[in-house]
């Protein structure tokens, strides 16, 4: 199977290129590749590699940067997954959209389903609802929505709370944002499983387990071999942040058990192999001077 990836440097991205690579014929498309915003350029790239699948995986996801600039962040993820969709109709391609918890309203007290009311309260959200409905269009798709992502390839919330530890500093998580989190590298092996079932619709998509931010960064110093308490709780609306950020947004996997698939690991697993991976690589965000990675 040929699949090309969108946003393939990106934290996702990567993840989902460094699994696919070991079972199928992969493009890893970035920016300089392919610029999504721009139709025809979308149209002729595509054309040209044939895929039988794009996972879209581009976006501008960094929420303030999107509630501060609405006009890119619509350019971005609005209309080039459109550009997408019409260029994989074109050449009969399915694709996996890459989607996100943010387009809830975080005011539920219970674990969201994939077949709860959408309300998002940021523009990056009311953006990904949009792009969603663009990917309905297309007879073969996926949509998966993920949340609170770490993994290998880029900076992420873990990384950048371990390297203000190791460096002597505080680093301060919000106690009051409850969610899912997602390894990047078993949410990607979780939808090469998807796509080459061929069973299509809208997934969850996490590791198994909730969590607060707080509680994710303060797990993560402890397997590090780093002070957990350097790690500060703080309300998320006390942050100084311009989007708002949702209170809870776990989310259910229904749909991927009604599909009779098995549910991703905990995330403390899943955290636990992430951090001694990256001890093992002596990664410059954390420190080689650190201690191994312990197991829970």
């Amino acid at each position: 199977m040929k699949v090309a990836v969108t946003g393939s440097t990106g934290l996702f991205g990567h993840g989902l290129v460094e699994v696919f690579r070991s079972r199928h014929t992969v493009f890893p498309l970035t920016r300089a590749e392919v610029n999504i915003t721009k139709a025809a350029e979308v149209r002729v790239v595509l054309a040209k590699l044939r895929p039988d699948i794009i996972v879209h995986a581009a976006a501008t996801p960094d929420l303030d940067i999107c509630e501060a600039d609405p006009g890119t962040a619509f350019l971005v993820n609005v209309e080039g997954t459109r550009h997408v969709v019409e260029a994989a109709r074109e050449i009969n391609a399915a694709v996996a959209f890459i989607s996100t918890d943010a387009i809830f309203d975080g005011r539920k007290q219970t674990p969201y389903t994939e077949s709860d009311p959408t309300h998002p309260p940021t523009v990056y959200g009311r953006t990904k609802l949009l792009a969603e409905q663009m990917v309905r269009d297309l007879a073969a798709h996926w949509i998966f929505r993920v949340s609170v992502l770490f993994g290998p390839g880029k900076t992420n919330f873990v990384e950048k709370c371990l390297r203000k530890i190791a460096a002597g500093e505080e680093y301060v998580a919000a106690s009051n944002q409850v969610g899912t989190a997602t390894y990047t590298l078993d949410a990607a092996r979780k939808i090469a499983e998807v796509l080459e079932s061929r069973h299509y619709g809208l997934f969850h998509l996490s590791n198994a387990g909730a969590c607060s931010r707080l509680e994710l960064a303060r797990r993560a110093a402890a397997l590090a071999g780093l002070d957990p308490e350097k790690v500060i709780g703080k309300p998320a609306e006390q942050m100084g942040r311009l989007a708002p950020r949702l209170n809870y947004s776990v989310m259910e996997m229904e749909a991927l058990k009604q599909a009779g698939f098995a549910l991703p690991r905990n995330w403390e697993e899943a955290l636990a192999e992430y951090i001694r991976a990256l001890v093992q690589l002596q990664n410059p965000l954390v420190p080689g001077s650190m201690p191994a990675a312990r197991s829970r």
